[in-house]
């Protein structure tokens, strides 16, 4: 896999035309990122949860005890990171093949 402009030029900061261009697409991909991870996090939770159909706890519902919200939480929380660092990267690295530059630092 090839890496991108940084490892190629050490010491080489992304141009400020790169950091602004690539600001559009890593706001699209951040929205796009929060859609899927919420969607699998309800397919996730749907499997892992006694009842059927059921939506995940929120942190204020009462009825539920604190290990169930904290497992949602987790659960969720750990979704939404991996999917966003999977779609960050990929965005850059899609901008990088585009553009010739990183978009990063």
């Amino acid at each position: 896999m090839p890496a991108h402009n940084a490892s190629k030029a050490p010491g080489k900061a992304p141009s400020t035309s790169a950091k602004i261009l690539y600001r559009p697409v890593g706001i699209v991909s951040s929205i796009a990122g929060g859609l899927v991870a919420s969607l699998i996090f309800k397919q996730v939770w749907k499997r892992v949860s006694a009842g059927d159909g059921v939506d995940p706890p929120g942190p204020l519902e009462s009825e539920y005890d604190f290990k169930e919200i904290l497992l949602a939480a987790v659960i969720q929380g750990a979704i939404y990171s991996a999917v966003k660092t999977v779609i960050q990267r990929q965005g850059a690295r899609t901008f990088e093949r585009a553009t010739g530059e990183w978009p990063g630092s």
